[in-house]
């Protein structure tokens, strides 16, 4: 809990009864790798923090696999249509890694928001840095190339590009996971 804590301090200031607070309304709870948290076509109950380990976020497009997020730890994540408008998520997340994630179901969410002060503006922050990222992966696919793209993942995320298969990696990048081994094959570090 500890690192959700200093997470969310990082964002806004906390008060004590804030700090308790948030440790009623999350809970923490150990994944084993290979481990699916939502699928296509469920209703996403949790918003997650993860804590340690790696998970990935896809969608299975007429039996292709895209893989739309590869969250590190310390951050948040979910199926935000889903779990605002409780309706069917079109996502499926899964773990990569054994993962331990520290979680917020819906009502104890929507408790924080009216009960606090805090909570508003520290999930508008956290949305606005999710959708900064969105908007530079999307101009980084229309003007970099895809050995520019690798390079800036493998910069940005050393753990991942150490820890998450090739195909993971390259169904992220927008290629094809041979692509991305020519690519890789070409670069010497």
């Amino acid at each position: 809990m500890e690192n959700l804590i200093n997470y969310i301090q990082s964002r806004v200031p906390l008060t004590q009864k804030d700090i308790d607070l948030i440790k009623n309304s999350f809970v923490s709870e150990e994944i084993p790798a290979q481990t699916n948290l939502l699928e296509a076509g469920k209703v996403e109950r949790y918003i997650y923090f993860l804590d340690t380990g790696i998970v990935k976020g896809f969608q299975n497009i007429e039996g292709k696999i895209v893989v739309q997020h590869l969250v590190t730890e310390q951050d948040f994540f979910t199926s935000l249509d889903s779990f605002m408008t409780e309706t069917p998520s079109l996502d499926y997340y899964e773990t990569i890694t054994e993962s331990r994630v520290i979680k917020i179901s819906k009502l104890d969410f929507d408790i924080l928001q009216k009960e606090t002060n805090f909570w508003a503006i520290f999930v508008k922050e956290v949305t606005n840095e999710h959708l900064s990222c969105k908007l530079e992966r999307v101009k980084d696919f229309q003007t970099l190339t895809g050995k520019e793209r690798y390079l800036k993942f493998v910069n940005q995320y050393p753990k991942l590009a150490l820890n998450v298969s090739i195909d993971n990696i390259a169904s992220f990048l927008g290629m094809e996971p041979q692509s991305l081994s020519r690519i890789r094959k070409q670069i010497t570090f």
